[in-house]
């Protein structure tokens, strides 16, 4: 590719590849429409975005792609963060680095099994034998809702099958989508969280964690979805508020704790609950040690209301005095802290809600009172709201709840896809060691895990800074293990079986693992080794584990699935830790962090050395636009309505973990610079149509050019900076700015100079222009547009690369970044500041203001900006009136001033006092020549 760089003597060569030096092809006219799809192809064409996989590992620049969740469409929040990612990839390719931008799908777990069941209205029963190939599901998306209750069960290998088939269809069309968004991705490196790679390397990361004993499974309380049967873990929890009421419960001190004797109301505990019905559940109450209320109660027991089980009253650190009557019941379980209590204080387990959110159907041993057993007989199998509202009939049929439930809003803890409250169910589920439980090696030593991973967090740059502390607090307020078992279907299976003894029960303590070259594989379908397939599930034989891993068990592992650690060993050496990691603020707890986990336990290192975290976008109420809120925008009709271009630059416009509002004029904002790209360009290109256009720096020589190019390479170092520091918004904004000056003012001031046209005088006669003032100012018009262009290309890739073609062989995006040096030289700038650089500060600043005061004299007068100016009078600053100067002619030419331009020094104000360089204090207008 012919790549001319400022500083270089080269003639520009227009499309074809044949066509004369220096021709220069622009259309009649130009616009942004279709630009689009012409430059998509053709950039596929050209596998313009491929990586170069001779690079060695300084050489590259890899990028771990976020991998949208494949379940439906695209919303407008990620056209906003992938731009982002984008500009970054196109800065750093034209600074030479070998881009690695590979795109995943995230296509397994709990979203894609909600739009499945929608989709097609079934559901997974996995009791059920396979359907067949043939099977035809009850709906194709025609639907506009199936409930429940309507959609058909079917076995598990035809849901998967149709997850299959739902996300191919959807990653179509985001693939479309990120195409017409200009995205740089190299679509050669594609892979799907649920795809041979994939569960490859998440088993295989799984299996070596179980073996260095950083993989567990526990039967231990836990959070549990009861609407999607799932278990859920502590970095998906949203705190909502919920209606509730609260219920003051007296339980009843024995006679042998000192209650003998005393007035019926000292013989009672009062305490207030919003969950009555746990009350069968309840196995202590807990105060705070200080509390003085409640001091001579501790290691004294007291009896349940309604139910009549004897409970300790116990001492803890966690218990609010300042909260309800400073006692509370802790039942198994009802929320966190009675896990914490319970685990702390070593008390019973005495669970009574189920999976499906139901009580227990069979009265539970623990209660031995007729009338305890009758009470719960009445809410045995009730969902909990029912059984609620049974217990506190109960309640006030014993006297036992004193006056009447209070409503209140409490907080709840929800899975965040979820819609009810979360149960915490005792189960038997896997967890991966991530800081949050102490960690007691073989050797009797405790590793330090937390620690180790808040250094890595230390270690990570974060872009903005600020958003390190949220790491640091998720780490440090963590209070469990990451689990990462899932009671659900379409994702990556648990690689292990288990024997089975001969009672027919699993021997879970001692898992069954499969050679790692075996993966990966499905325990539900494949055989371990040593065993028959008739043996599954009988005594001797062996069972395999029924659950998958959550979701980001696997999309934690992305570095390594893209960068093919165990299938590309030669890639992974030449991406891996790869270089910057984009993402969303609101994923810092769950993707990032276990990423770095994941790679902390199995490479010793960090995944990346950046964190690129993008804000939310905003509704026109300030709030975050969410799917799961329904306020999302569909992309794609914004991008055909406005062009990719001026999306991409509204996205662009926000910086790095910013919040930015959904703004339609701001799109229409960079629709119009995108179109005034093209046009200055066309100007530029076609004002010496009779000229070979030649990027020559040495012709170079007026004093304006030459402050526009010093101008121009101040830009270039502050942009290039502002990218280095993943501040894209500050470039954008640099160059927008210059770029504006550029057109506005130099384009105006210097337009008939390129032309070869003089000022006119007041007897009608042209001055005389010189070939090397004409000669210097299409250069810099050639120059400044051959920067401009490439300061563009990130953030209008669709626009720079229609103009590049006008006038240049291959693509502006494979070429080279501009740098200052040439830009100095060409300018005179260079090297130490001395006066004439000095005079160049701020040049164009000026002349734009002395044209601008001359335009207001017409506007003014409501005069034709083509009315001739006969007389005119500036007055300006000492330093303002040498640069104007400096730009006389032009500004004469510019301004039509035909008459005598005289500029007094003095110290020019506006009207309200304001100071300015440079007004006018007189002016006589002619009479506006004819139109043609």
């Amino acid at each position: 590719m012919t790549d001319a760089t400022p500083g270089t003597p080269l003639p520009a060569a227009a499309l074809p590849d044949d066509a004369p030096t220096g021709t220069v092809v622009v259309p009649d006219k130009v616009g942004v429409e279709g630009l689009e799809d012409r430059w998509a192809a053709a950039w596929e064409a050209d596998q313009l975005h491929a990586f170069d996989r001779t690079a060695t590992r300084e050489q590259v620049f890899s990028i771990d792609t976020p991998p949208p969740t494949a379940s439906g469409s695209l919303h407008i929040g990620h056209v906003f963060s992938y731009t982002h990612t984008d500009v970054v990839a196109r800065f750093q390719r034209m600074r030479g680095a070998k881009v690695f931008y590979p795109m995943g799908w995230d296509d397994n777990g709990l979203p894609t099994e909600r739009r499945v069941q929608n989709y097609f209205g079934v559901r997974c029963d996995p009791s059920l034998p396979f359907e067949g190939e043939d099977f035809v599901p009850p709906h194709a998306g025609g639907a506009a809702s199936v409930k429940a209750a309507d959609q058909v069960p079917v076995s598990r290998r035809t849901f998967v099958r149709l997850c299959e088939q739902l996300t191919a269809e959807d990653e179509k069309q985001f693939e479309a989508l990120w195409r017409h968004l200009g995205l740089s991705v190299d679509w050669n490196h594609q892979y799907q969280t649920i795809g041979e790679t994939a569960r490859r390397t998440a088993q295989t990361a799984f299996l070596r964690n179980l073996a260095r004993g950083e993989a567990y499974q526990a039967q231990a309380p836990g959070l549990w979805d009861v609407t999607f049967q799932t278990a859920v873990a502590q970095a998906e929890l949203e705190a909502r508020d919920y209606p509730g009421h609260y219920h003051s419960l007296a339980f009843h001190r024995s006679d042998a704790d000192g209650a003998a004797g005393l007035p019926d109301g000292e013989r009672d505990v009062v305490i207030e609950t919003t969950r009555p019905e746990l009350l069968a559940a309840c196995v202590a109450l807990v105060a705070h040690p200080d509390d003085e209320r409640y001091q001579h109660l501790f290691g004294t027991t007291v009896t349940t209301p309604v139910f009549g089980v004897e409970v300790p009253v116990l001492p803890h650190e966690a218990a609010e005095a300042d909260k309800g009557s400073g006692i509370a019941m802790c039942c198994t379980f009802g929320d966190l802290t009675d896990v914490q209590w319970w685990r702390e204080l070593n008390l019973p387990t005495r669970s009574v809600v189920q999976r499906d959110g139901r009580l227990v159907r069979e009265v539970p041993d623990w209660i031995t009172t007729p009338a305890g057993i009758d009470a719960f007989a009445e809410i045995a199998g009730k969902t909990t709201f029912s059984a609620r509202a049974a217990v506190v009939d109960r309640l006030r049929e014993t006297g036992e709840m004193l006056g009447e439930p209070r409503a209140t809003q409490r907080k709840a803890n929800f899975f965040e896809k979820g819609d009810k409250p979360l149960e915490i169910v005792t189960s038997r589920q896997w967890y991966i060691r991530n800081g949050g439980r102490e960690w007691q090696l073989p050797d009797g030593t405790i590793r330090d895990l937390r620690k180790e991973l808040l250094a890595r967090g230390d270690e990570l740059d974060f872009h903005p800074d600020f958003m390190r502390v949220r790491y640091a607090n998720w780490v440090g307020g963590l209070n469990g293990d990451w689990l990462i078992s899932r009671q659900r279907f379409f994702g990556v299976p648990i690689p292990v079986w288990y024997p089975v003894d001969a009672d027919g029960e699993p021997d879970y303590d001692h898992p069954l693992v499969p050679a790692e070259s075996a993966l990966p594989i499905d325990p539900s379908a494949d055989v371990p080794e040593g065993y028959t397939a008739d043996q599954r599930g009988v005594p001797g034989g062996f069972v395999g584990d029924p659950d998958i891993m959550d979701t980001w068990a696997t999309s934690s592992l992305t570095p390594q699935i893209a960068g093919g650690w165990l299938s590309d060993p030669d890639l992974f050496e030449r991406v891996f830790p790869m270089d910057v990691r984009p993402q969303g603020q609101d994923i810092i707890r769950t993707w990032l962090f276990s990423t770095v986990v994941r790679s902390h336990l199995e490479q010793g290192a960090l995944p990346w050395r950046h964190a690129a975290i993008s804000g939310w976008i905003l509704d026109p109420d300030r709030k975050k636009m969410s799917k799961s809120k329904g306020n999302v925008v569909t992309p794609m009709d914004l991008l055909v309505e406005h062009g990719s271009d001026a999306v991409r630059y509204w996205a662009a416009s926000a910086r790095l973990g910013t919040d930015a509002a959904f703004e339609i004029g701001q799109m229409k904002i960079g629709r119009r610079l995108a179109i005034k790209v093209l046009n200055a360009s066309k100007f530029a290109l076609t004002a010496a149509p009779d000229a070979e256009v030649v990027l020559d720096p040495s012709a170079v020589t007026e004093p304006i050019d030459r402050a526009l190019l010093a101008d121009l390479a101040d830009v270039v170092d502050a942009a290039t900076a502002a990218f280095v520091d993943f501040d894209h918004a500050r470039a954008l904004e640099l160059t927008e700015s210059f770029f504006w000056t550029f057109c506005d003012d130099y384009l105006e001031l210097v337009k008939d100079r390129a032309y070869g046209r003089g000022a006119t005088a007041d007897d009608g006669s042209v001055d005389d222009l010189t070939p090397e003032a004409v000669a210097s100012a299409r250069a810099t018009l050639w120059l400044a547009l051959d920067v401009l262009l490439r300061l563009f290309a990130p953030f209008l890739p669709f626009a720079t690369a229609e103009v590049w073609s006008w006038w240049r062989r291959g693509s502006v995006h494979a070429a080279s970044w501009p740098t200052s040096e040439a830009l100095r030289a060409a300018s005179g700038s260079e090297g130490s500041a001395d006066d004439g650089e000095l005079a160049l500060r701020g040049l164009v600043a000026t002349a734009g203001a002395a044209l601008s005061a001359l335009r207001k004299v017409k506007s003014e007068a409501k005069a034709s900006q083509r009315t001739p100016l006969l007389a005119v009078v500036l007055l300006a600053t000492p330093e303002a009136a040498d640069q104007v100067s400096l730009v006389e002619g032009d500004l004469r030419a510019a301004g039509k001033v035909t008459g005598a331009l005289t500029i007094e020094v003095g110290a020019p104000q506006a009207t309200d006092g304001e100071a300015l360089s440079v007004v006018v204090t007189s002016a006589e207008l002619g009479e506006a020549a004819p139109r043609g």
